[in-house]
């Protein structure tokens, strides 16, 4: 096994696709059952049944909990057994871990570590995907590669230039330096680009022309979680009077060679633009089944 960071939030699912059927993820090469209880409330087990460890996610949500297909054994939401089939006595020790779980404005997070250092506080901001002021574009994918490389591809934007001419890219941004700050565990590389031309994705979808100030900043929250601040502005202007970009970049590693990435893509332009859309959800999975591919 590699070595991870398990004190820390990881992105296991979108909220969509946690119900009642429960469903499967493997985090940090920790098999996780994920299901809802019979109030909406999000939950996550360790997927190993503590009878014959047996995967729980191919068994049945059961009231509140989740009920094992090879045995009928019941887990509930703090992974005590609470029944056992033709058994009334419930040994103490048969349970199951359970992780705590947040669910914030369409994602859910698992902590996987010590469970009495649970910190909410260090959960991202993600309001951008529940706000008025912004709308979002969302994929997912799973990437033939260990997490870190990913990490490394969102820090250093210089392989725009190359891999993303048609849609982000250009020569000028590798032309411009970065600048690097470090807060805690949050690291931002922050790269601006002044008087250039808009990268033809931008263009398109903001019909900008002539010369603008563009502009990209990773936020990185070690050791998962990526916020890029990118957009355009007027020649000179303050960031916040441009058209905005919150790029949010889940990275969650499944095994040494193997990870998630949940993806989204707000902006706070063209809100009503239903073309505007459609024509980010193509140009954005060009650009991730772009990235997909060289990092394999």
């Amino acid at each position: 096994m590699a070595e991870y960071i398990l004190n820390t939030w990881y992105v296991a699912a979108w909220s969509h696709e946690v119900s009642t059927a429960p469903i499967r993820r493997v985090i940090c090469e920790l098999p996780v059952v994920l299901y809802r209880t019979h109030d909406g409330q999000a939950v996550a087990l360790a997927d190993r049944c503590a009878h014959r460890a047996y995967p729980l996610s191919s068994g049945v949500v059961v009231g509140d909990a989740i009920q094992c297909g090879y045995h009928g054994f019941e887990f509930g939401p703090d992974g005590g057994c609470t029944r056992i089939p033709a058994q009334e006595i419930i040994p103490p020790r048969t349970r199951v871990l359970s992780y705590a779980v947040a669910e914030k404005d369409g994602w859910i997070w698992v902590w996987l570590g010590d469970q009495s250092a649970v910190d909410h506080a260090r959960l991202p901001d993600t309001h951008y995907m529940n706000s008025p002021d912004w709308i979002a574009v969302t994929h997912s994918f799973h990437f033939d590669c260990r997490a870190e490389l990913v990490n490394d591809n969102l820090l250093d934007l210089t392989h725009e230039s190359f891999i993303h001419l048609s849609t982000v890219g250009d020569d000028y941004i590798y032309k411009h330096p970065l600048t690097v700050t470090v807060d805690g565990d949050v690291v931002t590389a922050d790269r601006l680009m002044p008087g250039v031309a808009a990268p033809p994705l931008y263009a398109d979808t903001m019909n900008v022309t002539g010369r603008v100030d563009r502009f990209h900043a990773t936020e990185f929250h070690v050791p998962s979680f990526h916020i890029l601040h990118s957009g355009i502005t007027g020649e000179g202007r303050p960031r916040e009077e441009g058209f905005l970009i919150k790029v949010l970049n889940g990275i969650t590693p499944i095994d040494a060679h193997n990870c998630h990435y949940f993806y989204a893509f707000c902006r706070n332009f063209g809100m009503d633009s239903t073309e505007a859309t459609a024509d980010l959800v193509e140009g954005l999975r060009v650009v991730l089944d772009r990235k997909s591919t060289r990092l394999n």
